[in-house]
């Protein structure tokens, strides 16, 4: 019955591949957005706190502090070992392509921390070097499009002379701008001069010191905020959530898709139950019971939502499959969450599908069989 009615067949298995495909592709974009905001703060592995003016709200929105507070963190008790981060922006000439905003990362000239954890080409310790700098690899491409890493490479960041001596491997950020790393001192050189320099103090507590205890006693001791990673990535994203109308307009999109897909759905299978009725009465009149129709349309329902479904999330995978290498869409993955969340979703529209149209099915009279 319902595989041999392929125009219906095709068109309840398209109502259901748009719901999945929408929500799923929607719902892992959003999830890589909020991840984006976050990714600068979960890149930072070796620090567990993170020091900063009281005044800071989230990782974008960075308050300047006096550089002896970094002094004043290292003399609190418990601290292994605390080092200055800056964060700010500036503007490259690269001399073959427009100038360009970049974040500009300045990390501690004696350790280098915090540093990226894969290097593509250079090594790190060429930081050390005067003038020098290393670039994400996306942002090589954004910089010089088309061409292959060759190192060094001299470009001017604020209209000063600086080397690319690395190009590292990074999470992709909230926006999509290059990040520049560069030790503290020559970021000074290349940054706007302002009173205040200091973005954040990354802080290691001691073996056997309870961060919460340390957490507490450096708010005490310098007035300052003290958050952990995990508690700044949340405001980080919290910010954002709040802040901006993209749950918002991802929600409605989600919601869209469940609310088409169903409907699709819905009005096709009805239809589908209307054209059968017949014979669904033929069976009523040799015998079959109101209970195994109503198993024989779940289970028509069930095929059509599992092909669906299976399709749905098969474009789903192929889409981020194939963005992979697209540097303003990276870090954005089919997670399986996503999946599951989708598949209760799908279930849930197969179940409004049948009881929408289960009860003309449950009402027929078998002596239409017999009329004209």
């Amino acid at each position: 019955m319902l595989y041999g009615d392929t125009g219906k067949y095709i068109g309840l298995v398209a109502g259901i591949v748009f719901a999945t495909l929408l929500m799923s592709q929607q719902v892992s974009i959003f999830i890589g957005l909020l991840s984006r905001t976050a990714s600068q703060i979960l890149d930072v592995q070796e620090a567990t706190l993170w020091v900063m003016d009281p005044r800071v709200q989230y990782m974008e929105e960075f308050e300047p502090m006096r550089d002896v507070e970094l002094q004043r963190v290292r003399s609190v008790p418990g601290v292994e070992w605390a080092t200055p981060y800056y964060k700010g922006f500036a503007v490259v000439n690269t001399f073959v392509s427009q100038s360009q905003q970049v974040f500009l990362m300045g990390i501690d000239d004696v350790s280098l921390l915090p540093y990226p954890h894969e290097m593509i080409e250079g090594k790190w310790e060429d930081l050390k070097q005067p003038e020098s700098m290393i670039l994400d690899k996306a942002g090589w491409h954004f910089l010089f499009p088309g061409e292959p890493v060759v190192l060094p490479r001299t470009i001017e960041i604020n209209e000063k002379r600086v080397v690319i001596v690395g190009v590292c491997d990074v999470s992709a950020p909230f926006t999509t701008f290059p990040i520049v790393f560069a030790r503290y001192t020559e970021v000074l050189k290349l940054a706007p001069q302002k009173r205040n320099s200091l973005s954040f103090v990354l802080v290691r507590e001691q073996k056997g010191v309870p961060i919460t205890e340390l957490q507490a006693r450096i708010r005490n001791e310098t007035g300052l905020q003290v958050l952990t990673t995990d508690e700044f990535k949340w405001r980080t994203i919290n910010h954002i959530l709040t802040r901006t109308g993209i749950p918002i307009n991802f929600g409605i999109t989600v919601v869209l898709g469940f609310i088409v897909g169903a409907a699709i759905t819905g009005q096709t299978f009805y239809l589908f139950i209307l054209d059968k009725l017949r014979q669904f009465a033929t069976m009523k009149a040799i015998g079959v019971t109101n209970g195994q129709i109503l198993r024989m349309v779940f289970a028509q329902a069930a095929s059509v939502g599992f092909v669906g479904y299976s399709l749905g999330v098969g474009l789903t995978a192929l889409f981020f499959q194939s963005t992979n290498d697209v540097p303003a869409l990276r870090g954005f993955y089919f997670h399986w969450e996503v999946m599951a969340g989708v598949g209760v979703a799908v279930t849930l529209i197969v179940a409004l599908t049948v009881l929408f149209s289960i009860r003309r099915v449950l009402v027929v009279d078998p002596g239409v069989v017999f009329r004209g």
